[in-house]
C-alpha cells in the first residue's frame, strides 16, 4: 500500500531515502547531472532541514522509498497569498506509471489548500511529454501567457 508522507529531516532513513532518490533523479536523462558527492549530500540534506519554507514528500510502498517532491512556499505579491513551488518530482523508474507522482502531488495540493495558498506552480522540460500529462491530469496547464524558466548559474 502506498503512503505518502512529509518528510522528517531529523530522522536518518528519511534522509537517506531524499540523497537517493535525488540521485535517481539527477542520473536520469531528465536531471542529467552527477549523483551527490558525500559533501553535496550532506549540504542538501543540511540545506532543506535549516530551509523555512520546504514542503517535501516521500511516496512509500512497503518499506521502499519510491518517491519524492520538493517544493518550496513562497508569497505571491499579486494575489498577496501564499504559493507553493513545485522543484523536484522522482519517482523511481519501476514504479512509474502506478499514479506516485499523481498521489505525491495530490498530497501537496491539500497542504496548499489548508495553507490558504493562490497557486501552485512547477517547471517541466519540454521534451518530457510524461510528466506533462501527469501535470495536465491534474490540472496543471501552461501559463497564459506562456512563461520560459531563465536561469543565471553563479
Amino acid at each position: 500500500m502506498l503512503r505518502v508522507i512529509e518528510v522528517d529531516f531529523d530522522n536518518k532513513e528519511h534522509c537517506k531515502a531524499v540523497v537517493e532518490l535525488m540521485n535517481h533523479y539527477m542520473q536520469d536523462p531528465m536531471g542529467d547531472f552527477p549523483p551527490h558527492t558525500a559533501e553535496s549530500a550532506e549540504r542538501l540534506i543540511t540545506g532543506l532541514r535549516n530551509h523555512c519554507n520546504k514542503l517535501c514528500v516521500l511516496a512509500k510502498i512497503e518499506n521502499n522509498y519510491v518517491g519524492l517532491v520538493n517544493s518550496f512556499i513562497n508569497f505571491g505579491t499579486f494575489a498577496a497569498k501564499p504559493f507553493i513551488n513545485v522543484h523536484d518530482v522522482v519517482v523511481l523508474d519501476k514504479y512509474r506509471g502506478q499514479k506516485i507522482g499523481f498521489k505525491m502531488l495530490d498530497f501537496i495540493t491539500e497542504k496548499a489548500i489548508e495553507m490558504d495558498c493562490a497557486k501552485i506552480t512547477l517547471e517541466v522540460r519540454n521534451d518530457n511529454p510524461g510528466a506533462q500529462k501527469l501535470y495536465s491530469n491534474l490540472g496543471y496547464k501552461e501559463g497564459n501567457p506562456p512563461m520560459h524558466f531563465w536561469t543565471k548559474y553563479l
